[in-house]
């Protein structure tokens, strides 16, 4: 909604410098001479200097000229071909583009904007429609679903051949069978599909239907009725409660809080589960990508080689006809002969395995809650090699603990924290005693202590004051429950608060703050109440100290710390407080000689620093101040500038009082799980909306960069030469970590893309920080075009779905940043963690047993091809079918189908194993299960074993010709379930089940199939012998044909084991 409100100051001035700046660009871009080309680059760069220092990416690569800069992937522009050669290359391609621009401007004008009036309460009486207020991950709709599902299947060459195929045989000179042979295969397969898709749609839409019938208290004459997330229309005046999602684009109105303030969060937004202060004003997702895995895109090609060997097969026998009579008639016989080169049965059974894949994962104990929401992609797992994730949340929790305290002279850490409480209690005591001795008139009893106390004592004062600072210096504000409820009226819900320990929270802009206010509570200051003038804080006796907030100077990315000027009601003494990063706070406190090192050690412990420092002020210095930045504040020029110079004149030898350490807690075994990946050749980049400082912190912390590992901090770069002198100095840097931030980013992607990312990709680990979530898609997208490798994203929150959705792979965590990202992904897990199984056992199984499943239904029908080419060659080339109706779709179904399946169930290695072991991950990167190689392995095995079957059948059964079709078959389907128990390498109990339901199903058919087992019933008319298939010589010569056909592979095979043994193979024995 907020895209349709229109802007017309700013968009007119926008327009108008964007329209200049677009007409100056591509009148300096055009085409044109070179001199316009360099005027460009000297507008924009005037570095003229960088030729002499050519960012050298190899020895053939930029030379010292000024066409250096001609070459850069991103102002690389050429001069436009003219006459015919133009034409031919270029020039039909932009008249057709031109063409199609002028009539989507005719169909799609723009819509002009204009002011609209929205009432208040009455949606009714808006005259403009608004869409829905609901949200859709649906591919389809009832109208869309059958035609989209077809289109998906028979955009793979392998269906649309077979679909070419059975319609074929409606022509009555092309028909070699029965209707069923080839329409129910085709059938089965596209049921299978379409069951397959409506089930992840009738998920796809439970899972909306849950989000968008939330329910929502809605504002009305009639009071408050309950409305449905969907049902939300522009106009209504919703009552958001605590702790609930804001279901819209909303205009905050009116708070319950007396100041008109409010924290909210905005994870689904940016990603941050940090509350931010809003203050009332009086005036106010969709598509997961279709996944299509690499492994079915690379069975693609090797159908398209198939069909290539089909034709070539064809053309071949209709050769050696001598192209007698209608030899066109004959060679598409051929090709409907040989159709079984190309199996119908690959998809449905990848597709089958695929489902199973995801109902494993979904099983597994060990990670509990996962959902694969596509089940299309799952062993693209199995071949991920950049894995970009999300900081906040996903590899942190995004709660801050306070770990370490540093005085200059004494460090506490977490296990001496009671020292800290032990002091400040003695402080405040003493602070106690001496106040009710001075309202008695008498001095306190002084006690005899030694030197060590005294010393003791000095430490208790100076922990005492840190502490204090520490609580009073932030923008955090305690929340107490009402005892009213969410059912009560809210008017007069402070009245009714329950202001007990128990009962309080915190809530402020940046968790590092209720970090040091919840650990102040922990040894005894409170902070107890807040709002904007004032602020209560509650000591270890009891007693309530009040302060009155004077001045408060909130914390900036550019000033990089914050300050409060305080009043204590009870001494009237005025303080001014700040803390903030060491790079800023280090030129503002008073000479010391530790602050630089302690902060270097706690941030290789990965730790978030911050510097507490204080100024004690007269009445007359804060006069003095307040006047002059009151001042400042109504400057009508210069304003920001001179409030600043008023602010930096209090920043001046200030007190330092302590140094202190906090920790973003990382999501449980984060570390584990990433040396787990690299080990496993996978390349981690970290994309965080975060600052510098603390993504480096957390990639330091979480392992994602090696304590022994180097890190380059790529400096800030605005233009072109700084770019090229930062890369240049990068590029001397080898084996190092990279963390960039995104404006530089941006500038190095423009000028230099390809040799940014060719440095970038041969880092162990890159951090990309102030990263927005188009910057994030966008280094997902160059991974994949600039490497041609998997990509994977994981994230948590709703400025993470474009990088997951562009992404070849998408994980997404269900965590404290909503569930957009988990709708969004193709699988949905609970932590961070999850990921190392979810890759090392899940994706890599997937891959193999995919790899070797469609595999060996390629060798099922290439074996059954080979058989009938020889026949047809024996019969002087005649294209007269061998096996016919129901012995064919048996064959792909009931008879090898089965034990076939069942690979999905073979495992190389136990998943424990392959977890302790992930360096077995990185074989699979490499595509080698697999390939051209493995798969022509498998055609000289499907022609090896179909000769063997043909010839011995022919050769063994001379006399008994007539039987051959039963002989051979009968051999084959041995062949089939002995090939499938030489690939097994883990037996399961389901697998010997299927083996012999297989053969019990074949043996149960000869009787009933008789008719089938003659040479061919129309050609030759002879039916099976039951007396001489029972015969021992019709048995010994059946296993002599198989064990032929089986036994020299399985000694080659054992062989190739004992020499050069698999990776697994090494672990196993």
């Amino acid at each position: 909604m907020a895209d349709q409100i229109p802007l017309y100051p700013v968009r007119s001035v926008a327009a108008a410098a964007a329209n200049r700046k677009r007409a100056a660009y591509y009148s300096a871009a055009g085409p044109g001479s070179g001199a316009d080309w360099h005027s460009r680059y000297q507008l924009e760069d005037e570095s003229a200097h960088l030729d002499e220092m050519p960012l050298m990416m190899s020895e053939e690569g930029f030379e010292n000229e000024e066409s250096d800069y001609h070459t850069l992937p991103r102002a690389r522009i050429t001069q436009r071909k003219r006459g015919l050669e133009w034409f031919v290359c270029d020039g039909w391609k932009f008249l057709c583009t031109s063409c199609c621009d002028w009539l989507l401007n005719i169909c799609q004008r723009k819509k002009e904007l204009k002011a609209r009036t929205v009432w208040l309460g009455c949606p009714e009486k808006c005259e403009e429609k608004h869409p829905k207020n609901s949200i859709k991950n649906q591919k389809y709709n009832v109208f869309t679903f059958i035609p989209g599902v077809l289109y998906e299947q028979f955009k793979f060459f392998l269906n649309l051949y077979f679909l070419i195929i059975s319609c074929s045989q409606f022509v009555p000179a092309l028909k070699i069978g029965y209707l069923y042979t080839y329409w129910a295969p085709l059938g089965f397969v596209l049921a299978v599909t379409m069951m397959r898709e409506a089930i992840d749609e009738f998920r796809r839409f439970q899972r909306d239907k849950e989000v968008n019938s939330q329910l929502y208290s809605k504002l009305t004459v009639r009071g408050k009725v309950q409305v449905k997330s969907s049902d939300i229309q522009v106009g209504d005046l919703i009552i958001v409660e605590k702790n609930q999602r804001i279901p819209s684009d909303m205009v905050f109105l009116r708070t319950s809080e007396k100041a008109g303030s409010c924290f909210i969060r905005t994870d689904q937004l940016d990603g941050e589960t940090d509350w931010k202060l809003k203050v009332a004003v009086s005036c106010t997702q969709r598509l997961p990508a279709l996944g299509v895995g690499l492994l079915d895109l690379e069975l693609n090609q090797l159908t398209k080689a198939l069909f290539v060997a089909l034709v070539a097969l064809s053309v071949v026998m209709v050769t050696l006809q001598g192209f007698v009579g209608p030899w066109y008639r004959n060679l598409f016989r051929f090709l409907l002969l040989f159709s079984y080169i190309i199996p119908i049965s690959l998809r449905v059974n990848l597709d089958m395995g695929k489902a199973v894949y995801g109902w494993m994962m979904m099983k597994d104990e060990n990670i509990p809650g996962t959902v694969v929401r596509t089940s299309t992609i799952p062993e693209e797992l199995g071949r991920l090699v950049y894995l970009l994730t999300d900081k906040t949340g996903t590899l942190t929790q995004n709660e801050m603990v306070f770990k370490r305290l540093h005085l200059g002279t004494v460090s506490y850490g977490a296990d001496t924290m009671d020292e800290i409480q032990s002091h400040v209690r003695d402080s405040y005591s003493q602070m106690h005693s001496q106040a009710d001795g001075n309202n008695a008139g008498s001095t306190p009893p002084r006690k005899v202590q030694s030197s060590a106390p005294r010393v003791r004592k000095s430490v208790s004062s100076r922990i005492h004051e840190a502490v204090k600072a520490i609580v009073l210096c932030h923008n955090v504000t305690p929340v107490y429950e009402s005892r009213a409820g969410v059912s009560g009226e809210t008017e007069f819900a402070e009245a009714d608060q329950d202001f007990s320990d128990e009962n309080r929270t915190y809530q402020a802009s940046s968790p590092d703050e209720v970090a040091l206010v919840q650990w102040t509570e922990s040894v005894g200051l409170t902070l107890v109440s807040r709002d904007l003038t004032s602020m209560q804080l509650k000591t270890p006796g009891g007693q309530v100290l009040s302060f009155c907030i004077l001045q408060l100077f909130p914390f900036t990315s550019e000033s990089k710390r914050m300050g409060i000027i305080v009043r204590d009601e009870s001494t009237a003494e005025i303080t001014f407080y700040m803390k903030g990063a060491d790079v800023a706070m280090s030129t503002i406190v008073q000479y010391n000689d530790w602050l630089e090192e302690e902060c270097g050690n706690m941030a290789r412990e990965g730790l978030r620093t911050l510097v507490v420092a204080k100024k004690s002020l007269t009445e007359e210095q804060y006069q003095d101040f307040e006047n002059r930045y009151t001042q400042a504040k109504l400057s009508m020029h210069d304003r920001t500038l001179k409030v600043a110079a008023v602010v930096e004149s209090l920043e001046r030898e200030m007190e330092l009082l302590c140094l202190t350490g906090v920790e973003d807690q990382l999501q449980a075994d984060v570390r584990p799980t990433l040396e787990m990946l690299r080990n496993a050749g996978i390349k981690v980049w970290m994309l965080t909306g975060d600052k510098l400082e603390t993504a480096t912190c957390v990639a330091q912390s979480s392992r994602l960069v090696p304590r022994t590992q180097d890190t380059h901090i790529f400096r800030r770069v605005t233009s072109r030469g700084e770019a090229h002198l930062e890369l240049n100095a990068f590029r001397r840097k080898h084996d190092c970590a990279l963390v960039i931030s995104g404006d530089s980013l941006e500038v190095c992607l423009k000028y230099y893309e390809h040799e940014f990312m060719e440095l970038a990709c041969q880092c162990p680990a890159v951090v990309c920080c102030r990263c927005s979530p188009t910057q994030k898609a966008c280094i997902v997208t160059l991974l994949q075009q600039h490497t041609g490798r998997r990509t994977c994203a994981v994230g948590d929150g709703g400025n993470d779905v474009s990088m997951i959705q562009a992404a070849d792979c998408g994980i997404g965590i269900e965590g404290k940043e909503g569930r957009q990202a988990s709708l969004a992904a193709d699988f949905s897990i609970t932590q961070f963690r999850h990921v190392g199984r979810l890759l090392m056992v899940h994706g890599r199984n997937s891959y193999k047993r995919s790899a070797a499943l469609g595999q060996f239904v390629m060798h099922r029908g290439l074996i059954i091809s080979t058989m009938q080419a020889v026949f047809s060659s024996v019969f002087y080339f005649a294209s007269v079918p061998l096996y016919q109706g129901f012995l064919m779709v048996g064959y792909a179904t009931i008879y090898t189908m089965f034990p076939v399946f069942s690979l999905v169930l073979d495992q190389d290695v136990k998943p424990e194993m392959a977890m302790l072991y992930p360096e077995l991950y990185k074989d699979l990167t490499k595509g080698r299960c697999l390939s051209f190689k493995t798969f022509l392995i498998w055609v000289l095995i499907s022609i090896y074993q179909g000769a063997i079957l043909m010839y011995g059948a022919l050769v063994l059964f001379e006399s008994e010709f007539v039987h051959v079709v039963a002989i051979s078959f009968t051999a084959l389907v041995l062949t089939e379930l002995l090939m499938v128990a030489l690939t097994i390498r883990t037996w399961h109990w389901l697998m010997v089940v299927a083996e012999f339901l297989s053969l019990g199903c074949y043996v149960s058919s000869l009787t009933f199939l008789n008719e089938y087992f003659g040479i061919g019933r129309v050609s030759f008319g002879a039916f099976l012998d039951f007396t001489f298939i029972t015969t021992v010589t019709f048995l010994w010569k059946v296993s002599a044909v198989t064990v032929v056909s089986c036994l020299p592979l399985y000694v080659l095979k054992y062989l190739r084991r004992k020499l050069s043994p698999p990776s697994y193979c090494k672990l196993t024995s």
